[in-house]
């Protein structure tokens, strides 16, 4: 899977950054398939392919013996809005697949190789976490109601497969509501019982849930209801996330927990009340933050073992969980837990270090068969640059101890002018529950290629390093982050990996305000640039969407109470003390960070007498999807980062203008 080794050349000496380099935008935006939700049904494999050229459409595509096929037409986009940021926009179970259309919300059904037929759906709704019954009947899913005149409605409703609906008038019919957030409907195996996760404002997933459970009823041609929901986990005044239940072929429940500091799979008996019991306690998380739906951290086997995702040190390790006991085992590198294939064989993502991601079936201790690439990479060994993990000094952490990986320069080609060090790109990952990982990224080798390089920080409130490290951002978003990016700089420039004088700084969407915050704190850095970033934390607060609507409440502290802290915690505050050249890069769609945020920001900046330039992109959300607009996003910025580091800009193409 691993490119060609390099054929020995002399490289040839030339300034940092400035490297011609085998990544084009053209390679990275239209050429790169986006590849994602890997799924089985018997041995069927599905993904999610997420098409550049198709003006990012995704498809669900299957294998089957060999074969791969793509299940939905143009102009079908499988994708979901519940939360914004979706996922669990299909399933797929005894041969049937049911799905959402990102377009209008609709769901769809498709029996066999048969076309799509409308299941429901309506002008306002959106569905996401579909589950199919074991029967195949009937499919669960979560509602998002944006008809209801102020903040939009949550239930776990149900449809049945068997029922020609019109698509325009069909809201499914509801089996629970009054929560503020629900997820993972999950029906047991034996049809009795019906699982799922519910929290309120002002938690986020990740700081406090409730695992639920209640009897699925269905009589005759009824449709299903639920009766007498009692909870499991999360209703004792301690906060905990509990999230990712799934049943066991013998009827027990697991769910992922961090009551004891770390996400750890626990084993529920709902004959009794007895006490969850821990599955195989470990200082390593088994679960990610439930940014979208659908995400997967373990597998149940059919030998009674579980195979799961344990996250160490912000790094990937697959483990065996087995008579209390985790073993190491090798399955490559899964970007989630693998999927079980009746065959006994296992599918998922792979996104190694040194290749693209690709879809791949395989067995531990093998090399995987490659389904689908997301590209093959025209690169040799030596162009790639490998992470290095990066422990610093801090504070404030528990430990002592911040986290990193590093990215040097790296081209078969080039090497750096003697006695020269590179530029640093510095990237601070969005979210800010979110986390930097070594997979293979376009995002780190565009500019490592080129002579950068780059460390992706894992600030405090990063996850994958324990539920402490993660509450160091509690009350300190806008602090911590800057802190801990300014310290892997600063433990960078005294090891002499880097130029002190040419460091820059990018980040999305709340990457952006560590960004901006970075530049009013620090002299360190020449430039930044926020991609959609958050400058103004009390619009934020007034005019995001529901899901985050009282994420800050954490972040920051509660508004208006704390409003003050809002105010001076935001960038538009900081602009005074801003003094470099900034890059900002939104899509006018953005319903997350509106782009009025970046307008005004650029205003104030420029009032002041400071250099930007500014770029928005019409049919552009929260994210960039377009080809074109990956494209000149990549050139924008480079071109950016070259005119404020004094280094030679391309002869052709676009270049941004700083006023």
């Amino acid at each position: 899977m691993t490119p060609p080794p390099s054929t020995p050349v002399a490289r040839t000496a030339l300034s940092f950054g400035t490297w011609p380099s085998p990544i084009s935008a053209d390679l990275v935006a239209g050429a790169t398939l986006g590849l994602s939700d890997v799924r089985a049904d018997g041995a069927d494999i599905y993904w999610i392919e997420g098409r550049p050229a198709e003006a990012g459409r995704r498809v669900l595509v299957r294998w089957r013996d060999g074969v791969t096929r793509d299940m939905t037409p143009p102009p079908f986009d499988v994708g979901t809005r519940v939360h914004e940021y979706g996922g669990g926009a299909y399933t797929a179970a005894k041969g049937r697949i049911v799905f959402s259309n990102r377009v209008d919300g609709s769901v769809w059904l498709i029996d066999g190789d048969g076309a799509p037929r409308a299941l429901g759906g309506m002008d306002g709704l959106r569905f996401a976490d579909f589950a199919l019954s074991p029967d195949g009947r009937f499919v669960f899913c979560v509602r998002e109601d944006h008809n209801t005149g102020g903040e939009a409605a949550a239930a776990i409703v149900v449809f049945d497969c068997g029922t020609e609906a019109d698509p325009t008038d069909n809201g499914g019919t509801a089996l629970v509501m009054g929560p503020d957030f629900l997820a993972s409907p999950r029906p047991s195996p034996d049809g009795r019982f019906m699982a799922w996760v519910e929290w309120d404002h002002p938690n986020m997933p990740w700081d406090a849930t409730r695992l639920r459970v209640a009897s699925l009823l269905q009589e005759g041609s009824d449709m299903p209801r639920l009766a007498a929901p009692w909870t499991l986990a999360g209703d004792d005044g301690t906060a905990r996330s509990v999230i990712e239940p799934r049943w066991t072929a013998d009827g027990h429940l697991l769910a992922s927990s961090d009551i004891s500091g770390w996400w750890n799979l626990y084993r529920f008996d709902i004959a009794d009340a007895s006490p969850a019991v821990p599955v195989a306690p470990m200082q390593a998380e088994i679960g990610l933050p439930q940014w979208i739906f659908g995400l997967r951290s373990y597998c149940p086997l059919p030998d009674g073992s579980i195979l799961a995702l344990a996250i160490r040190d912000g790094e990937n390790r697959m483990v065996i969980l087995r008579d209390g006991a985790a073993t190491p085992v090798d399955l490559h590198f899964p970007t989630q837990c693998p999927v079980a294939l009746s065959d006994g064989t296992l599918a998922w993502l792979d996104t190694p270090p040194d290749d693209a991601a690709s879809v791949v079936r395989g067995m531990p201790g093998q090399s995987p068969t490659i389904l689908r690439r997301a590209i093959s990479l025209p690169m040799a060994t030596d162009d790639i640059s490998h992470a290095q993990a990066l422990h610093f000094p801090l504070s404030d952490a528990a430990d002592g101890t911040g986290h990193a990986f590093f990215y040097p320069p790296a081209n078969a080609r080039y090497c750096g002018v003697a006695d020269t060090l590179p530029p640093l790109v510095v990237m601070a990952h969005g979210g800010p529950t979110g986390r930097a990982n070594p997979a293979f990224s376009f995002k780190v080798q565009w500019w490592t290629s080129r002579g950068f390089a780059v460390v992706d920080v894992n600030y405090g409130g990063s996850t994958g390093f324990g539920r402490p490290y993660r509450l160091r951002l509690e009350r300190e978003w806008g602090i911590v982050d800057i802190d801990d990016c300014i310290a892997a700089c600063r433990y960078l420039i005294a090891q002499e990996l880097v130029d002190p004088k040419r460091i820059v700084i990018r980040g999305s969407s709340a990457g952006g305000l560590t960004v901006l915050g970075a530049l009013a704190r620090s002299d360190l850095f020449a430039a930044g640039a926020s991609l959609y970033g958050v400058t103004d934390l009390r619009a934020l607060a007034q005019e995001t969407h529901k899901f985050e609507s009282r994420y800050l409440d954490s972040l920051i502290g509660p508004y208006p109470q704390d409003e003050d802290t809002y105010i001076a915690r935001s960038p538009l505050a900081q602009a005074a003390d801003i003094h470099v050249p900034v890059l900002f890069l939104h899509g006018l769609d953005d319903k997350v960070v509106p782009p009025a945020q970046a307008d005004e920001m650029a205003r104030a900046l420029r009032q002041r007498g400071v250099a930007c330039a500014q770029y928005e992109f019409e049919g552009e959300g929260h994210g960039f999807r377009k080809e074109a607009t990956v494209r000149r996003a990549l050139e924008l910025e480079l071109d950016f980062y070259r005119q404020v580091l004094g280094l030679p800009t391309a002869q052709d193409g676009e270049h941004v203008v700083l006023r």
